[in-house]
């Protein structure tokens, strides 16, 4: 059973869905390493464009240089995952944490999945193997540029999502999802910067401290509530209410 884990941190263990066994949820650790590594790495993000578009222009629409870079290229064609989660936290590109926004699926599809690579790694000295996993990264959307962040995850359609793991899909069609999703898929609100420690967890830091960037007009709270976890409580029904849970 998974522990709900709203803050998950590099070298921590997080559910995917991967390309060797894609009827089923893995637990990976967050921060990918390649096989040939010498030594661990934790890299969390992996740029779909390479060292293209170093600007972050949104706009942009070239080529996925991804598929070129030493530490990603081979994972890209041979080891895709899925990485599960119900939202995610960003801040604006100076403030950083220090002003956390969570940004979570304006529809309520919940959770949602994000494009992700993952490879296994053997320790030189104990012979131990690693599975690890990066997130893949693309320009701002609308509501990513709203918070002042110039990147975002690459979010999957739900209906392109058995198509990343198969590696049977045409790299050509593997590329083209490497784009940002809708602007009207997501919706943001700011959160506590308590969250910038990697050590705090808990779905209070979820909270919001302020108004969403597109408001939401119609919501219902119920009175009925479902105990959950360590005595805490959350609305058993609700719609367009913002209330997340666990991020994985």
């Amino acid at each position: 059973m998974l522990t709900p884990n709203v803050n998950v941190s590099h070298g921590e263990a997080a559910p995917v869905i991967a390309s060797d066994a894609p009827d089923r949820v893995q637990c990976f650790q967050f921060g990918f390493t390649p096989r040939w590594a010498k030594k661990q790495f934790y890299t969390i993000n992996a740029r779909s464009e390479g060292d293209h578009n170093t600007a972050n222009d949104p706009r942009y629409t070239g080529a996925m240089g991804i598929l070129q870079k030493p530490m990603f290229r081979q994972s890209i064609r041979d080891r895709r995952c899925l990485i599960i989660a119900d939202a995610f936290i960003e801040g604006p590109e100076r403030e950083k944490l220090t002003k956390p926004y969570v940004v979570y699926p304006k529809t309520g599809e919940r959770p949602m999945a994000f494009a992700g690579i993952w490879d296994e790694w053997s320790d030189p000295a104990t012979g131990s193997l690693t599975r690890s996993f990066a997130i893949l990264t693309t320009v701002a959307n609308g509501v990513l540029q709203a918070i002042g962040h110039h990147r975002s995850p690459v979010v999957l359609d739900p209906g392109d999502e058995r198509a990343w793991v198969d590696l049977s899909t045409p790299l050509q069609d593997i590329t083209a999802l490497m784009r940002p999703c809708s602007e009207g898929r997501l919706n943001a609100y700011p959160i506590t910067s308590a969250i910038r420690d990697p050590r705090a967890n808990g779905s209070h830091l979820l909270q919001p401290v302020g108004e969403r960037i597109h408001p939401e007009w119609t919501y219902e709270i119920h009175e009925s509530m479902e105990s959950f976890g360590m005595g805490e409580s959350r609305a058993k029904s609700q719609r367009g209410h913002g209330q997340q849970g666990s991020l994985f």
